[in-house]
């Protein structure tokens, strides 16, 4: 075996971070040109929120159980790319994010802070569509990488009935 290739895991991660990058890439594009023609970011919020809202109502488990919705949530390609620890108890998810391809993609467009934080926010709005669909949940959103922190601070809390 070739000292320093990756394995077919690792390389499977890296093109999945590509592929994340890539997406990132055209929705700064896409951001930009709105930017350009005067319109208000506001569209691209809800549209990523509804998105996020399709992947809650069909991509994941419909519980309350916050077990169950982490490992669908947190799988393990998604901890290896993002670089997550998770930890889970049956009232909380807390994850925090070491790297982000989205984060990594726009640093290499721009070095415009205060834009990178925009972009991640915006993004963010698929998460929060995504706790939207669970009336068990709620998501927080504490430090973030796009604001030069060191890691990302994700949440869900079980509601308390």
């Amino acid at each position: 075996m070739i000292e320093n290739m990756p394995t077919p895991k690792g390389k499977a991660i890296e093109d999945l971070r590509g592929a994340f990058e890539h997406r990132a890439t055209w929705f700064y594009f896409l951001i930009e040109e709105a930017r350009k023609q005067g319109l208000s970011l506001d569209f691209a919020r809800k549209a990523i929120f509804n998105c996020g809202c399709f992947h809650g109502e069909g991509k994941f488990p419909q519980t309350e159980d916050l077990k169950e919705f982490t490992a669908a949530f947190a799988n393990e390609n998604v901890k290896e790319i993002f670089e997550m620890d998770v930890n889970v108890t049956d009232d909380e998810l807390t994850i925090e994010f070491h790297y982000c391809p989205l984060v990594a993609a726009w640093k290499k467009l721009t070095d415009d802070e205060e834009l990178i934080a925009e972009l991640c926010d915006i993004a963010m709005e698929g998460d929060r569509g995504i706790a939207s669909k669970y009336d068990a949940f709620e998501f927080y959103l504490g430090e973030t990488i796009a604001k030069g922190n060191k890691v990302c601070q994700v949440s869900f809390k079980k509601v308390q009935k």
